[in-house]
């Protein structure tokens, strides 16, 4: 019973990945780096869309134009007309029509005539009035992108001031390039991420997940990346993982286990070039790996935990989700 009982205890203990120990890095930089990357985000996806209005404006406004001008030239020959007839009073051309039916013959060509004008007229005053609306339209969008390129600066200093107060911050290489091919998140239709809770099962703990951190967990495993994972944690634990939008993937083949050499180091490199391929597919923060973190706008920066393998992510990739 005793040798069943230890051969059971062994056969756990080698199948069980070991648990990585918390995270390196403060609250305050934790959240530095979070509030940095969304801001970043919100940055650019509000400029996109300030570029793509002026673009939809550039065209409104051309069209607008050359309808002024259309109607610019209409009621130029109108005001002409009415100038060459000004000595020929209504009343008299009624006189001169010489009989009851071309009175009301000219009675009913004068009303034509007099309404065709007032709707030329009343056109261009419209035509004009929606061109000046476009105009300052046009100059809002271009102000909404220069403020949004000031917000976008604004919170690559602060994740950079953040970094350098914890000891990091300096260029990196980071780990080379790889293709994108993650299918993307989901968006909303101006481009942007609905916010979203934890309200989904994590497979890999039994606790829970973003949606959008759930697709970003089953695209990097069908991107061969299959190695022991752990996202969920408790909130005595840091970074994203309480929120359920933030994964740790071991390097080593059986789980967390001191600082990767060799394959298993590797194996780390490409996943972390691999999410930032896909970062704006899968809406990632930030990702950690071997002393580095890659953030939108900063690209790859020193990083310390001051700690040991998991609180300077040698032994995992740290991943982190909008």
């Amino acid at each position: 019973m005793a040798f069943v009982t230890a051969v059971i205890m062994a056969a756990v203990l080698i199948a069980t990945p070991v648990r990585a120990e918390p995270e390196g890095g403060t609250k305050e930089l934790r959240d530095a780096l979070s509030a940095a990357s969304q801001g970043y985000q919100d940055a650019r996806t509000a400029i996109a869309n300030a570029k793509k209005r002026q673009g939809e404006l550039s065209g409104q406004i051309t069209a607008t134009q050359a309808k002024v001008a259309g109607l610019s030239a209409a009621v130029g020959l109108l005001a002409a007309a009415q100038y060459k007839s000004a000595g020929t009073g209504q009343a008299q051309i009624l006189l001169n029509s010489g009989s009851l039916d071309g009175f009301l013959q000219s009675a009913a060509t004068m009303r034509y005539l007099s309404e065709r004008d007032a709707a030329a007229v009343s056109a261009f005053t419209a035509a004009q009035a929606e061109l000046d609306q476009q105009r300052k339209d046009l100059d809002a969008a271009i102000l909404e992108q220069e403020t949004q390129l000031k917000a976008l600066r604004t919170r690559q200093d602060d994740a950079l001031k953040a970094l350098r107060k914890a000891g990091g911050g300096d260029p990196t290489l980071g780990f080379g390039d790889l293709p994108a091919n993650a299918t993307p998140a989901p968006r909303n239709p101006d481009g942007s991420f609905s916010s979203e809770g934890c309200t989904v099962r994590d497979p890999s703990t039994g606790g829970c997940l973003s949606p959008r951190t759930l697709h970003a967990y089953n695209e990097t495993r069908k991107a061969g990346f299959t190695r022991f994972v752990g996202c969920y944690r408790s909130m005595e634990d840091g970074y994203e993982h309480p929120r359920g939008r933030a994964c740790d993937w071991a390097a080593a083949v059986g789980g967390f286990s001191g600082a990767a050499t060799g394959g298993d180091r590797e194996y780390g490199n490409r996943l972390a070039a691999w999410y930032i391929a896909n970062a704006d597919r899968l809406a990632v923060l930030y990702v950690i790996w071997y002393r580095q973190i890659w953030m939108p706008g900063t690209g790859w920066r020193s990083y310390s935990g001051y700690g040991g393998p998991s609180a300077e992510h040698t032994d995992h990739v740290h991943v982190s989700i909008r």
